[in-house]
């Protein structure tokens, strides 16, 4: 799944990682604050999930954030036994149970976007059976600059897309507002991915 159906006004913001415990805070409380609905997918092994669980569990809990299984450990599925690709998503499908009481089946992403008909039958087998990847991304897995984050955001975020984006990094916190706004000018409608396709 690389974007949403139809040719409606919906776009869905999709965050990975969590490696930057004060970016998951500030996304968190962006959130809060605008009503914007994100899809988180998250690596459990990453300390800010369990440091901001308080904060997330009423919006994960009212499904204004969903959570989705990107692995524990961000591990390329691909490079892995059949036992351990396995190991990684139910062990982060685990603790998003446990910490948040949501079942994130049945998307998941592959870190890197890595995945092949093995890994994705073996994500199946565990009910993982909805691979998620992108149409669009902020590109800021790695350090870019605020104006860049904004030039991104400013191609991607449009119609029917899934965009990416991710947790690791400031500069996209410093520019919430125009992001927002650039949603709102285009007539654009945050959607989790259960919007759409569970109700």
């Amino acid at each position: 799944m690389t974007a949403l159906p139809g040719d409606g006004k919906l776009i869905a913001w999709t965050v990975d990682d969590g490696s930057n415990s004060e970016v998951v805070r500030l996304y968190a409380e962006f959130a809060q604050q605008t009503g914007t609905r994100l899809t988180f997918f998250l690596n459990g092994s990453c300390p800010a999930w369990t440091e901001h669980a308080d904060l997330l569990k009423p919006l994960v809990a009212s499904g204004q954030i969903q959570l989705g299984n990107h692995t524990f450990s961000h591990a390329d599925l691909t490079s892995l036994s059949d036992d351990d690709v396995v190991s990684e998503l139910q062990r982060n499908h685990d603790f998003i149970v446990d910490t948040y009481g949501v079942d994130p089946r049945p998307f998941y992403r592959p870190p890197y976007g890595y995945r092949d008909h093995r890994t994705d039958k073996l994500a199946a087998s565990i009910g993982y059976t909805t691979p998620v990847l992108w149409y669009g991304s902020i590109s800021d897995s790695g350090l870019i600059t605020e104006q860049q984050v904004v030039d991104f955001a400013t191609q991607w975020f449009l119609p029917e897309h899934i965009v990416i984006g991710h947790l690791n990094f400031l500069p996209v916190t410093n520019v919430f507002p125009q992001l927002h706004r650039l949603i709102t000018d285009r007539g654009l409608t945050t959607v989790t991915l259960n919007d759409v396709f569970t109700h």
